[in-house]
């Protein structure tokens, strides 16, 4: 399994309001391999907002068949509509990681 973040920094304040957009129900959902969306807002950062949105995938490839689908393009047109309005995304980083070891609570 691997673990696609993507590291967003935005304007203060941010963070919260853009956060549900990622966790929508859609189309993502139902695409092969996908497991789950998590989205963490770092702490403690008094600049700027930070998310962490984590794509959980069983491989590689079934993440790059989502990023050149259709509905991918579909879900990242909105924040291209509009021109005139200035973008409350700062900058933005992909980190590709793969489970190398887990652990989990034990039952009581």
């Amino acid at each position: 399994m691997i673990i696609v973040t993507n590291r967003i920094k935005t304007k203060k304040g941010m963070a919260a309001k853009m956060a549900p957009a990622f966790t929508k129900s859609g189309p993502l959902q139902k695409m092969e391999g996908f497991h789950k969306v998590e989205v963490l807002i770092t702490q403690n950062i008094e600049e700027y907002d930070e998310m962490n949105v984590n794509m959980y995938w069983e491989t590689m490839e079934n993440f790059t068949l989502w990023r050149n689908s259709d509905h991918f393009k579909e879900a990242h047109k909105g924040s291209k509509a509009d021109p005139e309005k200035e973008s409350p995304i700062i900058g933005s980083e992909m980190i590709i990681s793969e489970i190398a070891s887990t652990i989990e609570a034990s039952p009581e």
